[in-house]
């Protein structure tokens, strides 16, 4: 049904950048919507990424994308705490495995060194080894201890849900169709649910933000997007392959297919990086397997490949800039956030400040008094201890109930996932919200289950039950004579 709505801010696209802004904009006696065109938020480069918080070393100094990536690494640790966030600061190695590779690592670490990244400093062979014993190609790395590793997706929903409870609103399967304007400035967005009359509009739309600016006038940049592909492993196997983020030497299109860790224990390889004309495909190639496979080969040459469990690839937008695109557009009423890639991630809690500085010029901000900037704190049945678990249970007996054997995951948090604010809405949604389909199995086991739970949660039949995106329903219903 088509709607009207009236606002002060709108905010286009639920990546880790809109949902941290709109997370920022709640601070503020502001009336603030994010629209989403999916029906969940963080489906795009946030949910493909190697999601690491970058430390800071590698972007040019004096950057957009160096002084939001440091700012934004120290903000995690704060953020961490009042957001429950799965983080792990595992720290970051580059490695060097020949002479000139190790010369390289001098400039990092003075450029570093000039952003302003704390605690960096190049180990020798031996000290790279007593950290990963697998780095056997290893001559020198420069090692950042503030470098960490991240849940992406769970990053944006606490920022949307810390947002909502904040009175803000988060609006899925809602795509940008155009703009209205009057004296030259953006009044009105067009969306396929119907238009919202607005003050002002944030474009963070990721890889389509070139098309959504170009919707407002604004012609400026282009966003090219780059392809990087991924292996994941099983982590029953592959577990102790590294421990932490381990990156070659990087180049100047990308840092390299790496080797990591991640905050569940899993281990994947990736990513390459190929730019491509198409804003959809994100399917995975031989071609890009093989060049992921030699990369990584290249650090640790005994890889388990026999491990790996499932292959994936996400987009990056490029800009035509080579930085981040942050601030007021040359159209008024629009502002851009734009052009985020790595380390887009780390960066983002930071891009979110410079984001609102930006309205601050445009309108008056007023802080909110009881703004509340904590979420409670929800671990995961299968990081609890067994008295926990007991507890759980006897509060609810759908948490006595496993879903996803692979990774203990039980009935009472899927209904949880889907009924908390910013809820889950698709099976990958769920997927990424409790871990229900990412085992070894990879949903073989508990898919149709979680299927069943959307269905009577959402009061729709299975057949409507979304795998991700509009058009991947898993079911037809049954033929009738």
């Amino acid at each position: 049904m088509d709607f009207f709505k009236e606002t002060d801010v709108v905010v286009i696209g639920g990546g880790i950048v809109g949902t941290a802004i709109l997370r920022e904009l709640s601070k503020y006696d502001l009336r603030c919507l994010l629209v989403e065109k999916e029906p969940d938020v963080a489906v795009g480069t946030t949910k493909a990424n190697s999601a690491i918080c970058h430390a800071g070393f590698d972007a040019p100094t004096g950057t957009w994308k160096q002084k939001t990536n440091v700012r934004g690494n120290a903000l995690y640790h704060q953020l961490q705490e009042e957001l429950g966030l799965d983080i792990k600061w595992t720290g970051s190695l580059v490695v060097a495995t020949n002479d000139e590779e190790v010369q390289h690592l001098q400039v990092l670490l003075d450029r570093g060194r000039a952003n302003g990244v704390p605690g960096l400093e190049i180990l020798s062979r031996e000290e790279v080894l007593a950290k990963e014993p697998n780095l056997v190609t290893a001559k020198a790395a420069l090692w950042a201890p503030t470098a960490g590793v991240m849940w992406p997706f769970g990053c944006a929903v606490a920022f949307a849900q810390c947002a909502v409870q904040n009175g803000a609103q988060v609006i899925c399967d809602c795509a940008v169709t155009g703009f209205v304007k009057e004296d030259g400035a953006v009044t009105l967005v067009n969306t396929t649910k119907g238009a919202i009359r607005t003050k002002l509009v944030i474009n963070a739309a990721g890889v389509y933000a070139e098309e959504i600016a170009k919707l407002a006038g604004d012609d400026s940049f282009t966003i090219t997007p780059r392809k990087g592909e991924y292996i994941l492993f099983d982590k029953m196997t592959a577990s102790s392959l590294v421990y932490g983020a381990i990156f070659p030497c990087p180049n100047e299109k990308s840092k390299g297919i790496m080797i990591c860790t991640t905050t569940h224990g899993n281990t994947f390889i990736g990513p390459n990086a190929n730019e491509q004309a198409s804003k959809e495909d994100t399917s995975v190639t031989p071609d890009g397997m093989n060049e992921v496979i030699a990369g990584a080969r290249k650090l640790i040459p005994n890889l388990p490949m026999g491990a790996s469990i499932t292959e994936f690839a996400g987009l990056r937008a490029v800009s035509s800039t080579g930085d981040f695109i942050l601030g007021a557009s040359g159209v008024p009423g629009f502002i851009n956030a734009a052009g985020i890639q790595s380390p887009g991630l780390a960066a983002a809690p930071a891009i979110a400040e410079v984001v609102v500085e930006a309205v601050g010029n445009e309108m008056y901000l007023r802080k909110k008094t009881g703004w509340n900037g904590k979420l409670p704190k929800k671990p995961a049945f299968n990081r609890m201890t067994a008295s926990e678990k007991q507890k759980m249970i006897e509060k609810n007996r759908l948490y006595g109930r496993v879903i996803c054997r692979c990774e203990t995951v039980t009935e009472g948090e899927i209904i949880e996932a889907i009924r908390q604010p910013v809820g889950a809405r698709t099976v990958d949604g769920v997927k990424r919200r409790t871990r229900a389909g990412m085992g070894r199995c990879q949903g073989g086991f508990c898919g149709p289950r979680v299927t069943q739970i959307l269905a009577r949660e959402l009061g729709i039949p299975v057949e409507k039950v979304l795998k991700e995106r509009q058009g991947s329903e898993l079911f037809y219903k049954k033929f009738e004579e």
